[in-house]
């Protein structure tokens, strides 16, 4: 792996530097999805067939079982094959949308903590510029008090 080249003084000044290499940061509202998904079984088994029903493998099995089935299993009009397809394919689609949920789910969840971590800091930045207006104020009117004497 290649290390970055190193800044002027002679050392990365990247944060990656100081995290151990299999230590990536995540957002806590990804941590605590991965935390749910590692306690649910259900969630486990629905993120395995979505990531299997997303591959290619699935493609090409599908393309060699449908092959198959029309040369050699089935002739005209193929009604098992039309009804192993639907059903297959309404599963499927139960899938995605649980998928979709899931992920809105998620979404909403990082919004809100997003939201909630810029309020904190406007609310810092409003504090932290009053104090800079109240002590220029003070510092302003000592200089002018000085200056008058």
């Amino acid at each position: 792996m290649a290390r970055p080249n190193p800044g002027p003084e002679g050392t990365d000044s990247s944060p990656a530097q100081h995290r151990p290499p299999d230590q990536t940061r995540h957002h806590p509202v990804v941590l605590e999805q991965q935390a749910k998904r590692a306690r649910d079984i259900q969630l486990r088994i629905a993120d395995w067939i979505t990531a299997y029903a997303g591959s290619m493998q699935f493609v090409y099995i599908h393309i060699v079982v449908f092959a198959v089935w029309i040369l050699f299993i089935e002739h005209r009009p193929w009604p098992t094959l039309t009804l192993i397809v639907s059903l297959e394919a309404i599963f499927l689609s139960t899938f995605v949308m649980i998928g979709q949920n899931r992920q809105a789910d998620f979404q909403q969840a990082k919004a809100d903590h997003d939201f909630n971590e810029e309020e904190l800091e406007l609310k810092t930045n409003t504090q932290l510029t009053r104090e800079i207006h109240t002590l220029t104020t003070e510092l302003h009117n000592r200089l002018l008090g000085q200056a008058r004497r």
